[in-house]
């Protein structure tokens, strides 16, 4: 039994009542006599989040947001699938199933993202099919592909339509798409975007009849630009451990009333919308459903008092009440040790040349591409320091040992250099630096650690390692925020001034993002969607 003021969200009153609870689900609502001070809620679903992105293994990423609310997600193992394909996701589901938190998942529907770039699996519509009949498969994770469905690639469409056959909704992703194009990425079923960063973009899209997930991330926050538009969902996407110790969904509705939302529609977008949009046994406080509850202070603070899922006190005062004792799963990287020449941008010319640079947006995943002038001596183009333009590559770990080379400005790196086996979608290793020999030294760490973030610094090496897939690690939040924030220290002593300069990093490999981003194959061109020269 639990006592508190309601909030029906069908009604939009808010009344004294109790909750009666059995097996698990709810079996009656009361209105009551009385006076209270808190609140009871429907359990937050984040609709849309990478639970890799948290750098947790799901059972800790559990541990950390429960506290926080949150009683469901709707999680797309996209990362884990591109390093390691069904057995991946298998993983998540295996070390999701040991802690109270309702995991529902997506099946990734773009592995790899592209033909651009080298991946540890390939998901083809046999392996989308054999997700899609599990029950806790819900849909078909955001379709990145939107020049695939424009052009009607026949693998693109076939997962769609495997999709439509099981009952099972498409999630969107097509940022900045408009138009005719537009019409046509709706028209094949697709019902949900989460990658508007415009509210004309956002408006657009509402006005054809798609879901606008708002996004509030650690790197990608659209919240403040399109909070009038009207949204559906409220979703994270990709968050971080410092920010999920601080908080999850509690504090995007916190933001969301701030900036002048209605609370009720603001807590509708992170339960009853969800719950509805993907069949979901929760979301909403009414007879029958999973006892998903939440105590709050207020509606407009949000501080969680109680979490109930299934009907148990899973935490309280922002404890977690149920132990995590992680899985663990085999882990590979295949790659030679790098050397300095490895990160040599080649020229045949001398003196001034015009390159290409892709320049980094901070809080959003589009880039711009631009130019510069760089001298070439010896055959190799040299980095300005002074304009801050900088090397960044793409080394390949899946056993083929591509390289590529090109330049990035907007990390504003002093010294040293920085890389991740985080890089958005295929996960080979990114790194960016001022010099080859550190890029050679942080690549090579990274490959003894099997995984994680590196800084190099004046000869000494800095890393946190991710030995899950090289993209989780199996220690706490408090753990992993605590040693990135000791890494975030270090590269912003080497000059950056990015709020997240890994996560950052990671999304310049993110090829079906406009506007130039790198793989391992080349320098790319999202809005062609070809490959591009380094020198102009």
């Amino acid at each position: 039994m639990l006592k508190g003021n309601l909030l029906n969200l069908f009604t939009e009153e808010i009344y004294p009542a109790e909750v009666e609870i059995q097996n698990g689900e709810i079996k009656c609502i009361k209105e009551v006599k009385g006076e209270f001070k808190n609140y009871i809620l429907p359990g937050f679903i984040d609709a849309h989040i990478h639970i890799e992105s948290s750098m947790l293994t799901p059972s800790r990423f559990a541990e950390v947001v429960v506290p926080h609310g949150t009683t469901a997600v709707v999680a797309d193992p996209h990362e884990i699938a591109n390093v390691l394909g069904l057995a991946g996701i298998n993983y998540m589901m295996r070390d999701a199933s040991t802690v109270p938190l309702h995991f529902f998942f997506t099946a990734p529907s773009c592995v790899p993202a592209t033909a651009f770039e080298t991946s540890g699996s390939v998901l083809g519509p046999a392996e989308i099919d054999e997700l899609l009949q599990m029950d806790n498969v819900v849909a078909l994770a955001e379709m990145m592909n939107f020049p695939g469905v424009i052009g009607e690639d026949q693998v693109v469409l076939e997962k769609i339509k495997l999709t439509r056959e099981h009952s099972k909704p498409v999630d969107g992703h097509a940022p900045l798409l408009s138009g005719a194009d537009l019409c046509k990425y709706i028209c094949a079923g697709i019902s949900t975007d989460h990658e508007c960063s415009r509210l004309e973009e956002a408006q657009e899209k509402k006005r054809l009849g798609m879901k606008i997930m708002i996004r509030e991330g650690s790197s990608a926050k659209n919240l403040e630009e399109l909070q009038s538009v009207g949204g559906d969902f409220l979703v994270s996407d990709d968050r971080h451990p410092q920010d999920l110790l601080e908080g999850h969904l509690d504090h995007t509705l916190q933001k969301a009333v701030q900036l002048g939302m209605d609370p009720v529609e603001a807590i509708r977008m992170v339960t009853l919308n969800p719950a509805s949009h993907y069949h979901l046994d929760t979301g909403s406080i009414s007879p029958g459903k999973r006892a998903d509850l939440v105590l709050v202070d207020d509606l407009e603070h949000f501080n969680v008092k109680k979490v109930l899922i299934n009907g148990e006190i899973v935490a309280r005062e922002g404890k977690a009440l149920f132990k995590v004792q992680p899985t663990q799963i085999e882990n590979t990287f295949r790659l030679r040790d790098k050397k300095p020449w490895d990160f040599e941008v080649q020229s045949n010319l001398t003196g001034k040349v015009t390159v290409r640079v892709i320049k980094v947006i901070e809080g959003q995943l589009l880039t711009e591409e631009s130019e510069a002038i760089l001298e070439s001596s010896g055959g190799v183009l040299k980095v300005d320091h002074e304009n801050d333009i900088l090397k960044i590559a793409v080394v390949e770990r899946y056993g083929t040992n591509h390289i590529s080379n090109a330049f990035v400005n907007g990390f504003k790196l002093e010294k040293g250099a920085i890389a991740s086996s985080v890089a958005h979608d295929s996960h080979n290793i990114i790194v960016v630096g001022t010099n080859s020999q550190d890029m050679a030294t942080a690549v090579n760490t990274l490959k003894k650690n099997r995984g994680g973030l590196v800084a190099v610094y004046d000869e000494e090496v800095h890393s946190l390692k991710l030995p899950i897939a090289g993209l989780m690690s199996t220690l706490s939040a408090g753990e992993v925020s605590d040693q990135l924030t000791k890494l975030h220290d270090v590269v912003k002593d080497m000059g950056c001034k990015l709020a997240s300069p890994f996560m950052t990093m990671s999304f310049m490999a993110l090829l079906v993002i406009p506007k130039l981003k790198i793989s391992d194959q080349g320098l790319f061109d999202v809005e062609s969607f070809q490959f591009v020269d380094v020198l102009k």
